[in-house]
């Protein structure tokens, strides 16, 4: 099957007004979010279709989203992946944690 980005759709338009309502992204504006998904969605094509025998999902991501489609159970009636688009939320507010110290031994 050939996969187009035009058959993710409604995932790319239902992200989009996620975006929109309710990410605050100081790196991308909506505009930016949407070629940016669209970028990410052409890549995770990709790597779905270039994946090796028995592995299930093409990802695709960046430092704000996340793309994966899925290969769809063997009994079901899906014409194409399952797909899941999540943004990768952070707060300035959570801490850092300090580097641990490596323990040598002896």
């Amino acid at each position: 099957m050939d996969l187009t980005v035009d058959m993710f759709k409604a995932e790319l338009a239902d992200a989009l007004r996620a975006f929109d309502k309710y990410i605050l992204c100081l790196a991308k504006t909506p505009d930016e979010c949407e070629g940016a998904l669209q970028r990410l969605m052409e890549k995770a094509i990709k790597a779905y279709q270039q994946r090796a025998p028995g592995l299930r999902h093409g990802i695709a991501l960046d430092n704000q989203v996340t793309i994966i489609l899925s290969q769809p159970p063997e009994d079901s009636v899906l014409e194409k992946p399952l797909c899941g688009i999540y943004f990768n939320l952070s707060s300035p507010y959570h801490k850092k944690r300090a580097p641990q110290p490596v323990k040598v031994g002896k």
